[in-house]
């Protein structure tokens, strides 16, 4: 059985937190981030608990480990990991606005890799306790989008196929995405689906949810796509929809809690995925 949890929402969607429950309730799954992101200045708690191990991930991945009894695993998990700080007022070399990128974390097949954006440190955005704590020197630094595609093809998609081979060998197991979009792995069937926004989660059945996303995106095999959660679901009709009621702080800290909160939810979702 392979469950999907997307976002309805860019940020603060509530996909880990459903995502947490959905392990505990499940027996034996094992829940995946393939690709995730944090800021240096807003997750600085998560950064510096990582980095101080000489590692770096986030604490969303982080809590899917802990929940699916793989702690320290947090790398096979999410394969790819970027670390952002805020830059107000400055476009970065990946054309974002107002933050930019510093280094990612890229595993491969001998272990992790780090690849570095050399624009920040020449413009000395780059903090001093990432660069103590990472091999930064010992990294892959790049200063340009045709670099970082080449560096792109060379290590990312590797280990983007690794974590798709493993998603397909992994039962049960639940995948979470990243922001709000829609497919975050290509080449993996779920069985079900789960959006999750604020207040709120939407189920669709996996194949449906496959079809549209094929649709959108023009062809099955145009990888590059990123389509957006709302573009695939808006002509498709829920299965079930239901309301998410507000957690504690300390609810949300406690995936047997979350479980018990989200427990219609998490039915409805595995009555689609076991049809």
């Amino acid at each position: 059985m392979k469950l999907l949890v997307a976002g309805g929402a860019r940020v603060d969607a509530g996909k880990t937190t459903f995502s947490v429950g959905l392990l505990e309730a499940i027996d034996g799954a094992i829940g995946f981030k393939p690709r995730a992101g944090n800021d240096y200045w807003f997750d600085h708690d998560d950064v510096c608990r990582a980095i101080e191990e000489g590692r770096l991930y986030g604490k969303d991945v982080h809590r899917l480990a802990a929940t699916s009894d793989r702690a320290g695993e947090e790398e096979r998990l999410n394969p790819v990991h970027r670390l952002w700080r805020p830059t107000p007022g400055r476009r970065g070399m990946l054309g974002e606005d107002g933050r930019t990128f510093l280094v990612d974390r890229v595993r491969t097949r001998s272990g992790d890799s780090f690849v570095v954006n050399a624009n920040a440190i020449d413009a000395d955005l780059f903090p001093a306790a990432v660069r103590e704590s990472l091999p930064i020197d010992e990294a892959v630094w790049v200063q340009t989008v045709p670099e970082f595609n080449e560096v792109m093809a060379d290590r990312y998609v590797p280990a983007f196929d690794r974590v798709e081979s493993a998603i397909a060998t992994t039962d049960p197991v639940v995948v979470e995405s990243y922001g709000d979009i829609a497919v975050p792995v290509s080449g993996v069937s779920f069985d079900a689906v789960a959006i999750v926004e604020p207040s709120r989660v939407r189920v669709y059945d996996g194949e449906r949810y496959a079809k549209a996303h094929e649709i959108v995106s023009g062809s099955a095999h145009e990888g590059q796509l990123e389509e957006r959660v709302e573009r695939v679901v808006d002509p498709l009709d829920p299965q079930a929809t239901h309301e998410l009621p507000a957690l504690t702080s300390d609810e949300r800290a406690d995936s047997t809690a979350i479980a018990a909160a989200y427990t219609d939810a998490y039915r409805s979702l595995l009555d689609i995925a076991f049809r």
